[in-house]
Parts: C-alpha cells; sequence; structure tokens
C-alpha cells in the first residue's frame, strides 16, 4: 500500500521532517523563502496532510485545492490567524498548532527587547563599534532602571504569564490586563489586575502578549500612546497590528513614550521606514521563538500531531474541534 503523502510548505528543523519520514512520503518547498500562492495552491493537491508555516494564508481556496483526501493543516506556531478556521471547518479539515513549548523563548525575547531598549544597548554598540569610545562620561548613554519599576502586562494567558514570573528577579510590580483575571498569577506574584487605562498610565514597561483578533487589532494606538507615561517602554512580541504602527511613531517622535521594542509588524515583513532610522526602537525579524530546541519542539508537535490524526487518532492541539465530533 502506498504510502500517505505529507506536504511541508518551508523546511524546519530536521528531527521533525525525520519523524514524518519514517511514516509517510514527505515533500519539502525546495525553495528558502515564502511560497507564492499559485505555488501553495498547486503543492498541497493530492496530499493527505499539509505542515504550513504562520507566514503561508490558508483559506477556503487553498482548502478546495488540497481537497476531500487532506485530513490536516498543522500550523508550525502558536498563533493561527493566517488559516481561515471556519473554512477549514466547513471542509472538514482538522488545524493544529503548537502552544506550549515556544512560552518560554517568546517570553526571554520580550524581556531582551525591555532590557536593550531601557539601556539603550543597540546605540551604545555601534557607538562602540565605530571607534568613538575615548573615556567614561557621566552622561553617555543614560537608560531607564528596570529593577523596582512597574510592569504592565496586556494578556496574562501562558507566553503573558511566563513573562510576568521573569519580574521577580527585578522586584516589579506587577499590573495586568485583559478579558478575564489570572488568579494563579495574583497569588504566585501578587499581580494586580486593572482595567486598560490603569495599565497604561501607570506602567514603566509595558508588554504585549494577546492575540490578533478584531479587539486587539490596533489596541495600542494614538489615544493609548497619550495615556503612557513619557519614560515608557512598549514592547510587542504578539502580532504586528496590535500596535498601530503610524501611531507608535508619532508617539516616539514627540517624546510620548521613552522607548519601543518589537518583534511583529502591521504589514510584516514590511516596516515603516521611519522606524528604521529610529535611535529608540529595537527591532528584530519576528524571532521569538527562535531557538533551535524551541523551533524543533514546534516541529516536533506539528509532526506527532500529523501522524496522530493520519493513522486515525486525535491530534494533541486542535484549533478546530468541531471537526471531531
Amino acid at each position: 500500500m502506498d504510502k500517505k503523502k505529507v506536504y511541508i510548505t518551508r523546511r524546519i528543523p530536521e528531527e521533525a521532517i525525520k519523524l514524518l519520514q519514517e511514516h509517510f512520503n514527505v515533500e519539502i518547498n525546495p525553495q528558502d523563502r515564502v511560497l507564492t500562492r499559485e505555488e501553495l495552491i498547486q503543492n498541497v493537491k493530492g496530499k493527505d496532510a499539509v505542515l504550513c508555516v504562520i507566514t503561508d494564508r490558508v483559506d477556503k481556496e487553498v482548502f478546495e485545492a488540497a481537497g476531500a483526501k487532506c485530513k490536516i493543516f498543522a500550523n508550525y506556531g502558536v498563533g493561527y490567524n493566517n488559516i481561515d478556521i471556519v473554512a477549514a471547518t466547513e471542509n472538514n479539515i482538522i488545524v493544529t498548532n503548537t502552544p506550549g513549548v515556544l512560552d518560554d523563548a517568546t517570553a526571554d525575547l520580550a524581556w531582551t527587547l525591555l532590557m536593550t531598549v531601557a539601556r539603550r544597548i543597540i546605540p551604545a554598540d555601534k557607538f562602540t563599534r565605530n571607534g568613538a569610545f575615548q573615556a567614561w562620561d557621566p552622561m553617555m548613554f543614560l537608560g531607564r532602571d528596570i529593577t523596582g519599576k512597574t510592569l504592565g502586562i496586556v494578556g496574562a494567558g501562558r507566553i503573558g504569564s511566563n513573562f510576568a514570573k521573569k519580574a521577580r528577579a527585578f522586584d516589579m510590580k506587577i499590573l495586568y490586563t485583559g478579558l478575564r483575571q489570572n488568579f494563579k498569577l495574583e497569588e504566585e506574584l501578587g499581580a494586580i489586575y486593572v482595567d486598560k487605562e490603569t495599565l497604561l498610565r501607570e506602567s514603566d514597561f509595558v508588554s504585549l502578549h494577546v492575540p490578533l483578533l478584531p479587539s486587539t487589532t490596533h489596541y495600542i494606538g494614538e489615544k493609548e500612546f497619550s495615556m503612557m507615561k513619557k519614560t515608557a517602554v512598549i514592547v510587542n512580541t504578539s502580532r504586528g497590528p496590535v500596535v498601530d504602527e503610524k501611531a507608535l511613531i508619532k508617539a516616539l517622535k514627540q517624546g510620548k513614550i521613552w522607548g519601543a521594542g518589537l518583534d511583529v509588524y502591521e504589514r510584516e515583513p514590511d516596516i515603516e521606514p521611519e522606524l528604521l532610522d529610529m535611535y529608540n526602537v529595537v527591532l528584530v525579524p519576528h524571532i521569538a521563538s527562535a531557538t533551535l530546541e524551541t523551533r524543533t519542539n514546534m516541529g516536533l508537535i506539528a509532526a506527532r500531531n500529523i501522524i496522530k490524526v493520519l493513522n486515525g487518532e486525535k491530534p494533541d492541539t486542535c484549533v478546530n474541534e468541531a471537526v471531531l465530533k
């Protein structure tokens, strides 16, 4: 009997690929780039499963191209706003994601961005490399204190809570906001649940950890920046459209906030050109989960989900469970 066919839309760590190859015929996008829409539609045809990445826009047309033979699209990422879940369900296709394993890596990067902005590491590094450092200067590259300050967390789910726990080392007051209270976080860290406005007014550092939804699109805009401290730093490792980038640029230029650390962008991979020249912004290319261990584990979760589904079992991390009923 012929082995079932799996298509991987972009190369992922080898351990996950090898696991799938033990069970199925695996085809991988040979190009080190995002597939064009036409390529994606063509390549999913005749496949029993597809392992896709967050840069793939998967909608009704893609599912229909995959056809009735296809049982699962395993998304390589915790977020799945790149996939039309309603269309997947209508086509009886299971969609899975990779939650849990990237919590530490994402929280770690959020802290990296926070510290790098607060202590002006990037301009100081450039200054030093360019040979401009001649002597210690009492006014050189003055940053902001972190220890003992107030940390505001928007979205206290898995990643937001992980990020909060790391604040214990800095003896910070922790405020958080979101759709619901996290009583465990309050009990463990003394975190205080507040409304959005209170968090923005009182926080020295604001870190965003919410999914991209209609309610969170431009969650932070001109109105919100006007509420923040002029010494505040904002960090976004969630999804780009959560922040209105034009409003962010205006706030930075007018000194309404101290700085920003961004891993994601509103029109990713395009970035507002003005951000590229700002000394008080740190920009990285969507690398929150980019550690060898984390990316490998993400691949293994996606692979195991595919193996289970094609063997007639329930996947571990289904996001449209109506298909399983």
